[in-house]
C-alpha cells in the first residue's frame, strides 16, 4: 500500500501544497539577477514585453513614446543601471535605475514574466536597484506606478517606500513614491 493511500485527504492536501511550495521555491532559488546593456535583445525583449502588458492592464493603453524617458543611455552607467533576472537561461524580468542629481534616483521599467511570478523576482531586482542606488551614493529613490498595477503598489509599500505628491509629470501614473537610503 503506498504512503498516499494511508493519509486522509486533508493530509494529502497538505503534502500536494507543501510540494507545490517547495517546487516553488526550487524556481526561486533559480533566479539569477545580471546586469544587462539596456539595448541588447534580451533586454528590449523584456522591455517590448512591458510595453505590451502596460499597454493591454491600463485602461487608456500605453504609449512608451508618451511616457517620462528611460532612454538606453539614461540607464547605462554612470547615468544608471538595467538589471535582468534570468530563469532557466530564459529573460524573467527586469527594472532600472536613472541617477539623478542632489542625492535622488528614479527606479524604472519594472517588469516580471508571467511564467516567473510568486517567485519573488521583482522584489530582488527591486532590492538590487536599490544596492545599486547606493554604491552610486544616492539618499533617496522614487519611482511612479499606474491604479492598475495593485501587486506593484503593495510591493512598493511592502519595501518601505512611502506615497508621496506627485514629483513629475508621467502621464500613465496615479501613483507617486518615495523611500530614504
Amino acid at each position: 500500500m503506498s504512503l498516499l493511500k494511508r493519509l486522509n485527504p486533508a493530509q494529502r492536501d497538505r503534502l500536494v501544497s507543501s510540494m507545490a511550495e517547495v517546487e516553488r521555491l526550487l524556481r526561486a532559488g533559480a533566479v539569477e539577477l545580471r546586469p544587462e546593456a539596456p539595448n541588447s535583445a534580451a533586454a528590449q525583449w523584456c522591455l517590448e514585453r512591458y510595453f505590451a502588458e502596460l499597454a493591454a492592464r491600463f485602461e487608456l493603453g500605453f504609449d512608451p513614446a508618451r511616457s517620462n524617458s528611460a532612454s538606453p543611455e539614461e540607464m547605462t552607467p554612470p547615468a544608471g543601471f538595467f538589471v535582468m533576472a534570468w530563469l532557466d537561461g530564459a529573460p524573467a524580468g527586469c527594472g532600472a535605475l536613472k541617477v539623478g542629481e542632489g542625492g535622488t534616483g528614479e527606479n524604472k521599467r519594472m517588469w516580471t514574466a508571467p511564467s516567473a511570478r510568486g517567485l519573488g523576482v521583482a522584489r530582488r531586482v527591486l532590492r538590487w536597484l536599490e544596492a545599486k542606488a547606493r554604491e552610486a551614493g544616492l539618499t533617496r529613490l522614487r519611482l511612479e506606478t499606474n491604479r492598475a498595477l495593485r501587486e506593484a503598489q503593495a510591493l512598493y509599500r511592502g519595501e518601505g517606500y512611502q506615497e508621496v505628491a506627485p514629483f513629475n509629470a508621467e502621464p500613465y501614473a496615479h501613483h507617486w513614491f518615495e523611500k530614504r537610503l
